[in-house]
């Protein structure tokens, strides 16, 4: 399949704003969080560490999310939109 022009090829792509997504793996290390202490307001660690470790995933999904999405394009005049090819649409 070939890309049209002004068009960017489909498939995967590496951008460095992916590498932000290997951050939130570190909640994966069990011996980090694996005790009671230090507490924090009353809460062991173990629990406070993992609120923390989701609110970092997020931060790191979002941050990806926006810097790599696609930014919409106008159709080439000649070419119909979606809603165009619809066979539902009453024309």
């Amino acid at each position: 399949m070939s890309a049209r022009p002004g068009r960017k090829a489909p498939g995967l792509r590496f951008s460095p704003w992916n590498l932000l997504l290997i951050i939130p793996l570190w909640i994966l290390i069990t011996p980090l969080y694996n005790r009671m202490e230090p507490a924090l307001f009353g809460m062991p660690f173990f629990y406070w560490f993992q609120f923390v470790g989701i609110a970092v995933g997020v931060a790191c999904t979002a941050l990806v999310y926006r810097m790599t999405r696609e930014r919409p394009t106008a159709p080439a005049r000649g070419e119909l939109d979606v809603d165009d090819l619809d066979e539902g649409s009453g024309r």
